[in-house]
């Protein structure tokens, strides 16, 4: 006799919720964790404004445990951001490798000096936006940016000018811009590249050049120990705090604003979970107390944008760099 099968006890509710609680289970125990170390690479050398970022980024994903295994920071300058760009590359596939986006990745390309594109890699977050501040040795005879504009009219190749890391990126565009503005003949300027802000400010205390081009970050311990003049800011009004006496560009007759900006990107072809990770370690990190007052610190904007977010806004900041560029008789044509 074929033995019967009591259905009276099955409850198929029960059943589906069980099936779906071991899916849920699974894709928690599936989720992406990096058990590795990463790394933050750099793209200008150390001491600069990029490699501070980068290492506030280390300091406070380890403090607050944000990111649990651990983070190094490697600098790669050269190539007005190339070396560091084809370092990634090499890493494909691999979560554990992110790089600092400035817009020099971008003006090196639309220059020419180097092929890599910024769309070559995973974007991860915009972190914040900053102005370019043009500075002096404290006793230089240049006092003010009406004399920087009146010297460089009468002579445009008369002063050095030193910026990091590259010859049209944003660093120079920042001094160069305002300078258009005000009716010098930029392309007769003597512009110097330099690895690393840090290196662009050594050289100017050293007496090596005449004038620097920098975001604030290296400038703040200069400017508190009186050793450096700001001059101009490239902002559309003055800043508070310490800098507000320093006046912009449009109040000394160059009509110009200008501002930079700082993001990560991961390497090419991670999955989604992987650049999912990462999006929550720097949404996180835009959070933090001490992240704030940095950024506050060195007069930045915190504009944090999340993977698809700064995508859109750096496909248009490549839009509106080629334009500039263009404009500056710098740009090639096929890029």
């Amino acid at each position: 006799m074929t033995p019967t099968v009591a259905y009276s006890n099955f409850k198929p509710i029960a059943f589906v919720a069980g099936i779906l609680a071991l899916f849920l289970c699974h894709t928690a125990w599936a989720q992406w964790s990096t058990e590795q170390t990463t790394e933050i690479i750099v793209t200008a050398g150390p001491g600069g404004n990029q490699d501070q970022t980068a290492r506030m980024i280390q300091q406070l994903w380890q403090v607050r445990k944000i990111v649990s295994s651990p983070v190094v920071v490697v600098n790669k300058p050269g190539g007005g951001g190339g070396i560091a760009a084809n370092y990634i590359s090499q890493h494909a596939g691999d979560p554990h490798y992110m790089m600092m986006l400035a817009p020099t990745l971008m003006t090196s390309r639309i220059s020419g000096v180097n092929k890599v594109d910024y769309t070559d890699y995973t974007p991860l977050a915009m972190l914040f936006t900053e102005s370019i501040y043009v500075v002096v040795k404290a006793d230089s005879p240049i006092k003010n940016g009406q004399d920087f504009i009146r010297k460089l009219r009468n002579a445009p190749d008369s002063l050095s000018i030193a910026v990091a890391s590259a010859i049209g990126n944003h660093i120079h565009m920042g001094v160069a811009l305002p300078m258009k503005a005000a009716g010098v003949d930029i392309k007769r300027m003597k512009v110097v590249a330099f690895k690393s802000s840090g290196q662009s400010i050594t050289s100017l205390l050293g007496g090596h050049v005449d004038v620097a081009a920098s975001t604030f970050g290296t400038l703040l311990p200069h400017v508190k120990a009186g050793t450096i003049r700001i001059i101009g800011v490239s902002a559309p009004q003055r800043m508070t705090g310490i800098l507000a006496d320093i006046p912009t560009w449009k109040e000394q007759g160059a009509n110009a604003v200008f501002d930079s900006w700082r993001g990560v990107v991961g390497a090419k072809s991670i999955t989604d979970e992987q650049k999912a990770y990462w999006e929550k370690a720097f949404a996180e990190l835009s959070k933090v107390k001490e992240w704030k007052k940095d950024i506050e610190r060195n007069f930045r904007s915190n504009n944090y944008l999340n993977s698809e977010d700064a995508g859109r806004y750096w496909k248009e900041q490549y839009r509106e760099l080629k334009e500039a560029l263009t404009e500056l008789g710098l740009a090639k044509q096929d890029n």
